[in-house]
């Protein structure tokens, strides 16, 4: 079977390794168009890409629908894993077994740009993976295989994508097994469907009025980005990692430290602040923060 993986980010290079292994024809890579990036604003290739011309992979980077089409027309079956390109029905029909994706999460819940930072901010107790037919609709098309994982405990955006894409690629391969036996995938059920919409930068500013156990999964849900954040003395202030505590301090979002340890009240017990990072600065420890911005007792984020 002549295959190609529609990918960009390093979560489809477990996969992509994989298949390189595996009796599968890995035929293309199609990725994003070099992206300005950095201070100097030149020009860098996806991840998917680099790893694929370095293993003298052919590597397509379609600009628009019609050079998608191009790209796809030969091809027996299309992977797609953080493509990030919506992509046109007519498009979806021309390989042989159509596209294919690999989700993050168990389908239909979480449909979207952002499953594994829904499930974190919800605090689901289980994610897992979900490899379905693309058509139309939003992560709506049918099942051919998903594999179920216990979310890992105080799981980030960042550990918990790098885990699901390890336990994707074998997924990934039995569905393949499963498309070439021509099993029919199964149509998903509506019950339980959720949305798991992009995370927008002001999303990410902290209401200590909620509950600490809440604002502490939003903290590493939001972990890298856009980051959870809140303002002390009129500036932004990323929290990076935190800690449920039950230290008394005060009012919503009133600073107690205790020796060399910064607690934040919150409308349900305490946060315990263990990396920030200010406006501009790079990221540091809670102490390093104190000590350079000489916190007082009793200060507030707002």
């Amino acid at each position: 079977m002549q295959i190609a993986v529609a990918a960009t980010p390093e979560v489809a290079l477990p996969t992509l390794e994989a298949l390189l292994k595996s009796e599968h024809d890995l035929v293309s890579v199609i990725t994003q168009p070099d992206r300005p990036a950095g201070r100097g604003l030149s020009l860098k290739e996806s991840p998917v890409a680099i790893w694929a011309k370095d293993r003298g992979i052919s590597v397509r980077k379609p600009v628009d629908q019609e050079e998608l089409k191009l790209a796809v027309s030969e091809i027996d079956l299309v992977i797609t894993i953080g493509f990030g390109v919506i992509i046109k029905e007519e498009i979806l029909n021309l390989p042989t077994h159509g596209f294919i994706n690999l989700h993050f999460s168990l389908l239909p819940k979480w449909r979207g740009a952002a499953p594994v930072q829904r499930a974190i901010e919800a605090g689901d107790e289980v994610t897992g993976v979900t490899v379905f037919k693309l058509d139309k609709g939003m992560d709506t098309g049918p099942i051919y295989r998903q594999r179920e994982i216990a979310m890992p405990h105080k799981a980030t955006t960042d550990s918990l994508l790098q885990n699901l894409a390890v336990v994707g690629a074998p997924v990934v391969l039995d569905a393949i097994s499963a498309i070439e036996a021509n099993e029919l995938p199964v149509i998903q059920s509506v019950d339980g469907a959720s949305r798991a919409d992009k995370l927008s930068k002001d999303e990410g500013r902290i209401d200590w009025n909620h509950p600490a156990m809440q604002i502490e999964r939003k903290i590493r849900a939001f972990y890298p980005a856009p980051g959870a954040w809140t303002t002390f003395r009129d500036e932004a202030l990323k929290i990076e990692s935190a800690d449920v505590s039950d230290e008394k301090t005060g009012q919503p979002g009133e600073i107690l430290l205790v020796g060399k340890e910064l607690f934040v009240s919150t409308a349900e017990g305490s946060l315990k602040i263990l990396s920030v990072k200010p406006a501009g600065k790079a990221s540091m420890d809670a102490i390093s923060w104190i000590n350079g911005a000489r916190i007082e007792q009793h200060e507030r984020f707002i």
